[in-house]
């Protein structure tokens, strides 16, 4: 019986040269697994090496070798895993992979690596896809590869679109997709303790690369996509949602409280006087509703609405609440009741086009005496003035700096 090797032989001579030539991708390395396979390719924390790894010349080798130590370092196969859980068939993995390579490859590059030609660049990827002229230290500072992605696919399915533009340039630059999702799947609570690891591990490996003068270590500090430990936005929605929607017991007049009906009986036995009224407690019989607005402006491309439908299916199967569904521009077009024991909810058809005004959805969530409004949004808009007693959930691709006026704002890239 034939065992597979622990270590790959054909990366072997390549990582140790990374010792040498960048101590901080070697550092990162130690905590990938190296295999060697049928081709080059990214899982999770596994990078597997085929026989087109071993016919490079040895200094592409070493680039390579380092180009997916820093895809295990910063986690794509696991992001890719998760976007790609919560978007489902409007999910484009070529073009996520596309964006990781660029922001990879910049990197390398900028740390003194050299690469097989020809090879994708964030400051390509920009220029051809995005029109954006950036030095490669400000791209790599400013564009992480999840903003990246939905930069891209946000119309790409046009030729003369973000997305379109992006896959003739990969097609020009002879890109092959080398990412496979994580094995374990979407990302979840359990995974935010591997993004902290992954942070503590890349925190050192910068420190041992500044402290020797080359590589990574140099230019590191400027990468924005490197990885934060951070709660999963999926999960931070359950929870506001869960608290909006806690009805708690009422008094009623129509019922006296047990207490106050044993002091009576009491006060006629001994002659005591008789205890003020005191109301019982309404059966929690209410049931909460929850107003889910979807954005269907002129500014909301198809890949965004796919994600925001994904949420409306998501919190239709998880919360035990009557759920609303309003779709808006500058008023509410679309207005329906989501059946939560639905397992398969479609997307309604979406008028499209015009203004963005949300002053319509939140006197539609206040007449409704909905518990919470979630508005999926690019919040390109006027919030209008804070609704008394309606908590506002506002869920943003890309919140970035934007803060509106009241609610609480929920980053969907984070």
């Amino acid at each position: 019986m034939t065992t597979t090797p622990r270590h790959s032989t054909r990366a072997h001579p390549a990582l140790q040269a990374l010792a040498e030539a960048d101590p901080a991708i070697a550092a990162l390395s130690l905590w990938c697994a190296h295999r060697d396979g049928s081709d080059t390719r990214t899982d999770g924390a596994t990078i597997t090496y085929g026989p087109d790894f071993a016919e490079l010349p040895f200094h592409e080798q070493t680039g390579l070798a380092a180009h997916h130590v820093l895809h295990v370092a910063l986690r794509h196969p696991a992001r890719l895993a998760g976007l790609q859980s919560r978007l489902g068939e409007g999910f484009a993995p070529d073009l996520y992979n596309l964006a990781a390579d660029a922001l990879v490859n910049e990197a390398l590059l900028l740390a003194g690596h050299a690469l097989p030609r020809p090879a994708v660049t964030l400051t390509g990827l920009l220029s051809e896809s995005l029109g954006q002229d950036l030095a490669p230290e400000a791209a790599l500072a400013e564009w992480d590869v999840d903003r990246l992605y939905h930069a891209l696919a946000g119309r790409a399915s046009g030729p003369g679109g973000a997305g379109g533009k992006a896959r003739t340039y990969a097609r020009e630059r002879s890109f092959d997709p080398d990412l496979d999702p994580s094995p374990g799947g979407a990302e979840d609570a359990g995974d935010v303790e591997e993004a902290a690891r992954w942070r503590q591990h890349i925190a050192r490996a910068m420190d041992a690369g500044r402290q020797a003068g080359r590589g990574l270590g140099r230019i590191g500090h400027r990468i924005a996509d490197i990885p934060e430990p951070r709660t999963p936005w999926e999960v931070i929605l359950r929870g506001l949602l869960a608290r909006a929607v806690t009805v708690l017991p009422q008094p009623s007049h129509r019922r006296p409280a047990r207490r106050w009906i044993a002091g009576v009986a009491e006060a006629a036995r001994t002659g005591g006087p008789t205890p003020g009224f005191e109301p019982g407690r309404r059966p929690l019989t209410d049931v909460p509703r929850i107003a889910l607005a979807i954005d269907a402006s002129g500014s909301i491309d198809d890949a965004r609405l796919a994600l925001f439908w994904g949420e409306v299916t998501g919190i239709a199967r998880r919360m035990r609440a009557e759920l609303h569904l309003m779709v808006f521009d500058d008023q509410v077009r679309v207005r329906d009741r989501v059946d939560p024991t639905q397992t398969r909810l479609s997307l309604p058809e979406l008028p499209r086009g015009g203004g963005t005004d949300f002053r319509p959805v939140v006197a539609e969530a206040l007449g409704l005496g909905a518990a919470a409004l979630v508005i999926l949004t690019d919040l390109e808009g006027d919030p209008g003035p804070a609704p008394s007693g309606l908590p506002v959930i506002w869920a943003l691709p890309d919140a970035g700096r934007r803060t509106p006026p009241y609610g609480r704002i929920l980053d969907l890239s984070a």
